[in-house]
């Protein structure tokens, strides 16, 4: 037996290690945004399974919102990033990796900085940003898109990406292309067009 298999957890070669790791992530970003002062759950004092409100208090609070697709989305793109940059590397690993990402963003997306920018440059006027539980649920939610991109061929991952961007385009004038424009080069015309809802 060599010293790779006696220790497969150092050398990287367990699926079981990196998923590990994965979800200390996750909870190195719930621990985060503890010790950031975000509240838990929304401070309605309930715990919804879905917010259908978009500029509501409950949006970014509950377990899912109109949101989700988007983190949905990013799974997807995390997932075509691994296959591009760590085509060697097991799957767990670029899942790991992609984990990291996303509790980076959701880290930075709860930032004073951030919160400001939303409220100024998008359609997000009172946003708040998100309850610990809504963030955790993005992690998740991107996990999950992974793992069905990682399933399914990629015309469907795109089919579906799509499906989503338009579904939530046309129902609250945003998704994920729109929410980054805004961030990264805001439009009057398309926070006019977003105000008009």
């Amino acid at each position: 037996m060599s010293t790779a298999d006696a220790y497969p957890a150092r050398n990287g070669s367990s699926g079981h290690y990196w998923f590990a790791v994965a979800l200390i992530i996750l909870l190195a970003q719930i621990i985060a945004e503890h010790f950031m002062g975000r509240v838990w759950i929304c401070t309605c004092g309930t715990v919804k399974l879905f917010e259908p409100g978009v500029n509501t208090p409950g949006n970014s609070q509950h377990l899912a919102d109109w949101y989700t697709p988007s983190h949905i989305i990013h799974g997807f793109l995390f997932y075509g990033l691994g296959w591009l940059v760590l085509r060697k590397a097991s799957f767990a690993k670029r899942l790991t990796l992609a984990t990291f990402i996303e509790a980076a963003w959701e880290l930075l997306e709860n930032s004073p900085i951030i919160i400001d920018r939303y409220r100024s440059a998008t359609m997000a006027i009172g946003y708040e940003g998100d309850s610990i539980l809504n963030s955790a649920m993005d992690t998740i939610f991107m996990a999950l898109g992974f793992l069905f991109a990682a399933r399914v061929p990629v015309w469907v991952t795109l089919v579906v990406a799509i499906i989503f961007e338009i579904f939530t385009g046309w129902l609250i004038r945003d998704n994920l292309t729109l929410n980054v424009l805004m961030l990264v080069y805001p439009l009057d015309a398309v926070r006019a067009w977003q105000g008009a809802l």
